[in-house]
């Protein structure tokens, strides 16, 4: 009777949870290379020092378990914001400056699997790969596939387009799509988070065909971004599988700057990091 009474009273203890924040941030032209080095547009100066630290500084108020990371030119780079004493850091292999990674708190244990090629396409597009990792927590595993697409077609139907830059996004779709609908199949918790280029309020198209290969949510949803002032979010966080659950939107933040001037905007980035919360619950005891 006693150790009747011991077991249900185990069974009754809740699982304990695990909190992750996890953020996004697009740090536009991120690079050690100076001024006018081939592969930089002309126009892009590289940072000072000063500029740095600034960074290192938000990177330290953001305090994200995990960040998608877009626009860096390799892991140098990365360093320079995310200490690798408290970072480690996983970059693609693309042979372009602005590379898209992962960056994960020391102590939380992932697998780096191989970079999703199939986003770059053709190498003369110069387009970016998908970094894409296991994150092994107590209720199991989480996936994630960092992305960067095409620019320059936020809200333009993509159907029929002949645009070249929704031409390049339209292609990108497949390889996305592809991706979700592996993870589904498996019964894997996923995200899929970065710089989407791409508005996705309303009927979207981008968004609308993603979702045929399995449920999204999307923590940006019926938000707008206080960014540089207020704008349309193309920096989301698309949770499927059991994060859908795991993850709450209304923990949706964005980092702004304290510096305001429109110098920041290349000094530090034109786009603020922007993060949730995933509450993950305990494997069963």
């Amino acid at each position: 009777m006693i150790r009747a009474l011991m077991l249900l009273l185990l069974l009754a203890i809740p699982a304990r949870a695990e909190e992750l924040k996890i953020a996004t941030w697009n740090l536009n032209w991120l690079t050690l290379r100076p001024t006018g080095s081939p592969g930089m547009p002309e126009d892009v100066k590289s940072r000072a020092p000063e500029d740095f630290d600034k960074l290192r500084q938000y990177a330290q108020e953001l305090n994200a378990d995990v960040i998608a990371v877009e626009e860096v030119d390799g892991r140098d780079a990365a360093a320079k914001v995310f200490p690798p004493d408290r970072y480690s850091i996983h970059m693609t292999r693309d042979r372009v400056t602005q590379r898209t990674g992962l960056v994960v708190r020391r102590g939380l244990k992932y697998d780096i699997n191989p970079d999703v090629t199939a986003i770059a396409g053709d190498p003369h597009l110069r387009l970016r790969s998908g970094a894409d990792i296991t994150l092994h927590l107590g209720a199991g595993t989480l996936r994630l596939l960092a992305v960067h697409l095409k620019q320059g077609c936020q809200a333009a139907p993509l159907t029929n387009s002949t645009r070249r830059s929704c031409v390049e996004l339209r292609t990108q779709i497949d390889p996305i799509k592809a991706w979700v609908a592996e993870r589904a199949a498996a019964g894997e918790a996923f995200l899929v988070l970065g710089d989407f280029n791409r508005w996705m309020d309303g009927r979207d198209q981008f968004l609308a065909a993603l979702q045929q290969a399995a449920p999204l949510s999307r923590a940006t949803e019926g938000r707008s971004s206080p960014c540089w002032g207020a704008e349309t979010f193309i920096d989301h966080i698309l949770a499927g599988g059991s994060a859908r659950a795991w993850m709450r939107p209304e923990t949706l933040m964005v980092m702004r700057y304290r510096e305001t001037g429109p110098e920041w905007k290349e000094r530090l980035s034109d786009h603020c990091p922007v993060s949730v919360r995933l509450i993950v619950p305990d494997a069963p005891r």
